[in-house]
């Protein structure tokens, strides 16, 4: 039956009508004192499940409907997201009513995010609280906590390979603190972001645990094989993740005789979502975290939670429709919940995960990937061409605009979007590879490559912001002239990033221009593991630098603080609308932001010489003759052409 059954039929929808009315007594009775205290929120509970249980059961219908216990495992699900219900605090419940309120409250242009390891950034979660006065000052109102849960000792891939998803890595904290850190930042309007890693576990966890100890039950959680048959027809049509790690998706695990799906680390075991039990769990540990707090959930590895023999099983039609049950789900026990999709593939189908249906937020790694690319050519034809073409997306979501992040920079570019430009997409990827690890003539970057896979020669790039920028090697050949190019870049960067639409997200240290450490070499469990180069523990033993404003730490800092303030004031900046705009100047991007009646005109020169916008073309797009930069407070004139220096960005409001 598995789908065969359209989700809009007459059929789906009247076995979706008998299934509640029969459901729904037993979901009463199973709640009955929590529907005594709380009445009126027990009847938003059930109008929210009047409005999405259709949905929900279509989209279970067609992934799960040809197994002989379906309606079991549709029993178990409705209760499941009834007890979350019921087990959501006051405060919780409160948040909902306000998000239900003001829906698309992330639009804001006073949207600021953060992403932090909380070791590397404060040692524990009692350290992050006593250093909130440092993020709130940074403008922060959205906070991601890089993977802070239980996982391996040594090697566990930065956290995500976790092995409980309800306790906290006991080095850092417990539970209990976590759920009070949550409860303290929605106190000062800053939301908690985590990370559901629901594409694998790590071997340690509970369930691997008693697969590996034979239970068969459990050995139906994940993609378990006797030999080689399968995996070796699997393998044909894979791409290999991390090759440097291991060649092929497939690891053999002496305690079973048997090969597990790995699709990234050996200890990380992909999980079966064909196996309805699977869905059923993984949202039980969705409602958990939903309920200590967590507003926004970054789905990882978005791409590749469903296998399918004879493709490369990316980006199958049942990822999304798991991904918008859980989003279903979401909306009926906890509706305040938001979800941020990690789809670092094609460009065309990183927005196929994104709507109000499935992830309201999305990762940009398009925009991070041609920022980059922009910076080493000098030229934008490339970005603007993508920000022209492929900005848009569903109406009221948002992307989530970033420079670097814990993971490396892939060259996600469309390729016919590459020759359009008069580019060769094959020979770019290798120019911007020896660019950023240093090994071009005309570097200023100081990466190191991640990942590299000898047999396609396709290559990865770590390094932090500042580094890839250029401000080591300036640093390093005591060079003010090239300091302050790099300072520039890094600047200009972050403009693009505060300006461009959706929500701007900091990864913490690059405010303070932190460079390369080389240090992790040292250490056994990260030395294969090129991303903790940018993974820098944060310096708390030198506060002065960030007032310091004759060095390029404590300028950045302070000239991004005022970045950050001035854009939270520009209305312009909320929403999402972005116009690119032909400047006439391959060294030039132009695009317009408008929103609730303010309309700002923004260029930037990639270039590290000066540049010019014609007066035509600054009166055609500006729409007036007299300007004011915001970023500067010059007033400018359209009677002749607009001069950028090298690495300038302009915001213009007309006059």
């Amino acid at each position: 039956m598995r789908g065969s059954i359209m989700a809009d039929s007459e059929w789906t929808r009247a076995q979706a009508a008998r299934s509640i009315e029969r459901l729904l007594p037993r979901l009463r009775a199973e709640l009955a004192d929590a529907r005594a205290a709380d009445p009126a929120g027990w009847e938003c509970f059930e109008a929210r499940l009047a409005r999405e249980w259709p949905r929900l059961f279509a989209l279970l219908l067609q992934l799960y409907g040809g197994h002989y216990d379906f309606f079991y495992h549709l029993e178990q699900i409705l209760l499941a997201a009834g007890r979350a219900w019921e087990q959501r605090s006051p405060a919780l419940r409160a948040l909902d009513e306000r998000r239900a309120a003001d829906p698309f409250w992330y639009q804001s242009q006073r949207m600021l995010g953060a992403v932090l390891y909380v070791d590397r950034f404060a040692g524990t979660l009692a350290g992050l609280r006593e250093r909130l006065p440092y993020l709130e000052q940074l403008g922060i109102t959205y906070l991601h906590l890089m993977p802070l849960f239980l996982s391996p000792e040594g090697n566990n891939d930065g956290g995500y390979a976790v092995s409980s998803y309800r306790t906290v890595n006991p080095a850092i904290g417990t539970m209990d603190e976590l759920a009070a850190l949550a409860d303290t930042l929605r106190e000062r309007g800053i939301s908690l972001v985590l990370d559901f890693v629901f594409n694998h576990t790590s071997n340690e966890h509970e369930w691997a645990l008693k697969a590996r100890a034979g239970d068969p039950e459990y050995q139906e959680f994940y993609h378990i094989f006797p030999d080689r048959t399968i995996p070796d027809q699997y393998d044909r049509t894979l791409r290999e993740i991390f090759p440097s790690v291991r060649r092929g998706s497939f690891t053999w695990d002496e305690g079973m005789g048997r090969w597990i799906w790995t699709t990234f680390n050996s200890f990380q075991w992909d999980l079966n979502y064909a196996n309805p039990a699977v869905f059923r769990a993984m949202a039980e540990e969705m409602f958990f975290l939903a309920n200590i707090g967590v507003e926004v959930l970054r789905l990882d590895a978005v791409a590749f939670i469903w296998k399918r023999l004879g493709t490369n099983s990316e980006n199958q039609p049942e990822a999304h429709s798991i991904i918008q049950a859980f989003n279903a789900l979401a909306r009926i026990a906890c509706p305040a919940l938001l979800f941020k999709s990690e789809a670092i593939v094609h460009p065309d189908e990183v927005v196929r995960y994104i709507s109000l249906d499935e992830a309201q937020l999305s990762y940009n790694p398009l925009l991070m990937a041609l920022c980059w690319e922009a910076l080493a050519t000098r030229e934008v034809r490339l970005l603007a061409r993508a920000l022209a073409t492929r900005w848009r997306i569903a109406e009221g979501c948002a992307w989530v605009n970033y420079l670097r992040s814990h993971d490396d920079i892939g060259w996600t570019f469309d390729d016919d979007d590459a020759r359009a430009v008069g580019i060769d997409p094959w020979g770019h990827r290798r120019f911007l590879n020896a660019f950023y690890t240093g090994d071009h003539p005309a570097s200023f970057a100081r990466g190191v490559p991640f990942q590299a896979n000898p047999t396609t020669g396709d290559a990865r790039v770590s390094g932090t912001l500042a580094s890839l920028a250029g401000l080591e090697q300036a640093l390093q050949e005591h060079n003010p002239i090239l300091i302050d190019l790099a300072v520039r870049r890094i600047l200009l960067l972050h403009s693009v990033m505060l300006s461009a639409g959706g929500i701007p997200l900091l990864y913490i240290g690059d405010e303070l221009a932190t460079l390369n450490d080389y240090g992790f070499t040292h250490d056994p469990a990260r030395a294969g593991d090129s991303r903790w180069i940018h993974r820098v523990a944060f310096d708390w033993t030198r506060p002065e630098r960030w007032s310091d404003m004759a060095s390029p730490a404590g300028y950045i800092y302070n000239e991004l603080l005022r970045l950050i303030a001035l854009r939270k004031e520009q209305e312009a900046f909320g929403g999402s609308a972005l116009e690119v705009f032909d400047t006439g100047n391959p060294h030039l991007l132009g695009y317009v932001r408008h929103n609730n009646g303010q309309r700002l005109t923004c260029v930037a020169n990639f270039s590290e010489r000066p540049q010019t916008l014609t007066a035509n073309r600054l009166r055609l797009h500006g729409l007036g003759y007299r300007f004011c930069d915001l970023n500067t407070g010059a007033r400018l004139s359209a009677d002749e052409a607009l001069a950028l220096a090298p690495y300038q960005f302009v915001w213009l409001e007309t006059v």
